[in-house]
């Protein structure tokens, strides 16, 4: 194996904090889905497409974020930290605008957009009262995740896992409280779900606010003062960021659509599918942690005038990726009965999910690799090229969805497949880039 800069010990430090908050915040779904897996099958459903159809509002600002946080570690690996500061506030500057348009656009806009594309009456409405009171959250997530851009930049991560303990713990107070009506609050349902988990957002960016004037150098990074805002500044990090928003948006607008067909199967399959997605979202993110620790070493590296380590990088943390999350695979495909029983009570839908389960956990054999290389473009800054690659693969991925849920109409398992798909052409295309591409040497 080349030779790299960093151990596995190394590396595991600085992952192991990301893991933990990933899973941290994914408990957050996983409680949402849990709870409203007790309501019914429509709210579960509907929690389904509403969730992802949310999801697809916030990775716009995601995806600035992930911009942010490649020109934060490349300033990091430069030792260039008061400039670090002026990407920080003007971050926060874009993503506070960025949110208001988002809230106006989804709260005008989403209830027509719902009727049109949810076949099934109920589980519209149910997906709409979930959405009325979910964008609120936006104003505060925007924002937090451009802590997490500076936290991960700077190669601080355990400050994220104590953020994302606050908002679990906060989330599933609020679920309680609101989903059932306890404590003397009203029983909201679905309603409860969505104002809970803004509410947890709040708590999370609050916490990030007051950890970081308390306990980061804020003068090392300049981040004691607020700069005045500067337009050549906010376009520099457009460059960067613009491409990773747009990439976010279509990777989940394309997830969207995964369940937008799948309701066309009916409120069963739907069902399965959300339960299924909460548990793969467990896998999810423990790669996602090597995933994103690798594009942020990516970009240190690279910054330091190291990208000749870079290859040695990559197949280091996938090698590392793999020991986690293949053996979890494997316990959830022996005990699928006791993964599912997590998300719901109910006998039949537990069985019926069995066989999406077990597809769903093959699919990581593709997609471990082909996130890790993924980042590692995106963490050599050429994020205009990630965003080609991304759409080629998506592209692919939205035919064969298309063939095989609307038109051959197979059960929802084989419907699983399209993750294999997706994996195999992402990683091929990141694979030649690093190999081929021209992206040593690239000033961001």
């Amino acid at each position: 194996m080349q030779q790299t800069r960093y151990t596995d010990r190394q590396i595991w430090h600085i992952a192991y904090p990301i893991l933990i908050s990933l899973i941290m915040e994914q408990l957050i779904g996983m409680t949402d889905t849990a709870f409203l897996g007790r309501v019914g099958e429509v709210e579960l459903g509907a929690s389904a497409i509403a969730g992802v159809f949310y999801m697809v509002i916030f990775m716009v600002a995601f995806g600035f974020s992930i911009g942010t946080q490649i020109l934060i570690a490349r300033r990091n690996g430069e030792e260039n930290y008061q400039a670090i500061g002026q990407l920080f506030y003007h971050g926060i500057y874009f993503q506070v605008c960025l949110a208001a348009v988002m809230f106006l656009l989804s709260y005008f806009l989403s209830p027509m957009i719902l009727e049109r594309i949810i076949s099934s009456p109920d589980v519209c409405r149910a997906a709409e009262d979930y959405l009325h009171w979910r964008v609120f959250g936006a104003f505060f997530s925007f924002s937090a995740v451009i802590f997490r851009a500076f936290f991960l930049g700077t190669v601080q991560t355990k400050t994220l896992t104590l953020n994302s303990i606050v908002m679990v713990l906060s989330n599933v107070v609020f679920n309680y409280i609101l989903i059932f009506g306890n404590f003397g609050f009203p029983a909201l349902g679905i309603a409860g779900a969505a104002i809970g988990s803004s509410l947890a957002e709040g708590v999370s960016l609050l916490f990030f606010i007051i950890y970081t004037r308390r306990r980061v150098d804020i003068r090392k990074y300049g981040l004691d003062r607020m700069p005045r805002f500067c337009a050549d500044v906010l376009r520099r990090m457009l460059d960067v960021s613009f491409w990773t928003m747009i990439q976010n948006f279509f990777s989940l607008a394309t997830w969207f659509l995964f369940f937008l067909y799948i309701e066309h199967l009916g409120e069963r399959a739907l069902a399965v599918t959300n339960i299924v997605r909460s548990a793969s979202g467990i896998l999810f993110m423990v790669m996602m942690a090597f995933a994103s620790t690798c594009g942020s070493l990516t970009s240190n590296l690279i910054g330091r005038g190291h990208s000749d380590k870079v290859p040695g990088l990559i197949r280091q943390h996938i090698r590392l990726a793999y020991l986690f999350v293949l053996p979890l695979a494997v316990l959830f495909a022996i005990f699928p009965h006791l993964i599912l029983g997590i998300y719901t009570d109910m006998p039949d839908l537990r069985e019926a999910a069995v066989p999406s389960l077990w597809m769903m956990c093959a699919t990581y054999l593709a997609l471990v690799p082909a996130n890790v290389y993924f980042q590692s473009v995106s963490g050599t800054g050429n994020t205009r090229t990630a965003l080609v690659l991304e759409l080629s693969s998506l592209t692919i991925y939205t035919a064969y969805i298309t063939w095989t849920i609307l038109f051959l109409r197979l059960d929802v398992a084989l419907c699983w497949s399209a993750d294999i798909v997706y994996g195999v052409f992402i990683l091929l295309f990141c694979y030649l880039y690093i190999k081929y591409g021209k992206w040593v040497g690239r000033q961001i």
